[in-house]
C-alpha cells in the first residue's frame, strides 16, 4: 500500500517491549549499501528479492524490491526503502512521530480493521531510531502487514519497511515473532557519511554498522 507522509495523527502505537531473540534458520541475505541523499544507507537483504522500482520526486525517495518472480503490481512480499530530505532539520520531528504519520495513513485506510505494535525506539549504529508494525486486515480486497524501521540521518529520514500481503481477513494478527526474525533479518541497519569520490561498493561504510 503506497501511502503518503503528510497524514497528521495522534499516537497510535502502543509500546510493546520484544527480545531479540536468537534468529531461527533463516534465508540467505546479502548487504546493501545506497546513497539516499545526504547519507549512505545499509541494511541486509533477503537473497530471495530483487530491486523492482525505484524513483526520485523532489525530496522523495523511493525503492522497493520484491520477491524474486513478482512485480511492483502483484506482490506478496515488499521490501521498500524510502528517504525524505532534510527532515532531520525540523526539530519537531522525530522518528516516533514519522512511525505515527505512517500509521495513521493505514488507519486511514481501513479504520475497522487496523491494528499496530511497538517495538519501540532503538538505535542503529549511531542513529536514532523507531520500529513498529501496522497493517490492515482489510484493503482493497486484501490484507496488508507493514514492518516499519525509521532511522534519523543526520539531515535526512529514512525507512526500511517489510510488507506482505494476503487474503483479507477481518483484522490482522501481528505475530511478534515473526516480525522480530523479520527485523534480525534486515540488521546491521544503518547510515554512514558519504565520502567524496567512493564508489560501490563503498568499503567506509562495510563494518560500520
Amino acid at each position: 500500500m503506497k501511502l503518503g507522509t503528510k497524514t497528521k495523527t495522534a499516537l497510535l502505537l502502543t509500546a510493546l517491549a520484544l527480545p531479540l531473540s536468537v534468529r531461527a534458520e533463516s534465508p540467505a541475505v546479502f548487504k546493501v549499501i545506497s546513497p539516499i541523499f545526504s547519507q549512505l544507507v545499509t541494511f541486509s537483504m533477503p537473497s530471495n528479492f530483487v530491486t523492482a522500482f525505484e524513483t526520485t520526486a523532489g525530496p522523495h525517495y523511493t525503492r522497493e524490491a520484491v520477491l524474486k518472480g513478482q512485480t511492483v503490481e502483484r506482490w506478496t512480499q515488499m521490501i521498500t526503502v524510502t528517504g525524505e530530505k532534510g527532515l532531520s532539520s525540523k526539530p519537531a520531528e522525530t522518528p516516533e512521530k514519522f512511525a505515527n504519520t505512517i500509521a495513521g495513513g493505514f488507519k486511514q485506510a481501513c479504520p475497522d480493521s487496523f491494528a499496530a505494535k511497538s517495538f519501540g525506539e532503538t538505535r542503529f549504529g549511531k542513529a536514532s531510531a523507531f520500529v513498529a508494525v501496522v497493517g490492515c486486515g482489510n484493503v482493497e480486497n486484501h490484507s496488508e502487514i507493514t514492518l516499519i524501521a525509521v532511522i534519523a540521518g543526520a539531515s535526512d529520514y529514512y525507512t526500511i519497511q517489510w510488507a506482505e500481503r494476503s487474503a483479507a481477513i477481518e483484522q490482522p494478527a501481528v505475530e511478534d515473532s515473526k516480525w522480530t526474525e523479520r527485523l534480525h533479518l534486515l540488521q546491521p541497519i544503518g547510515v554512514c557519511a558519504i565520502v567524496p569520490g567512493e564508489a560501490a561498493p563503498y568499503p567506509s561504510c562495510i563494518g560500520k554498522n
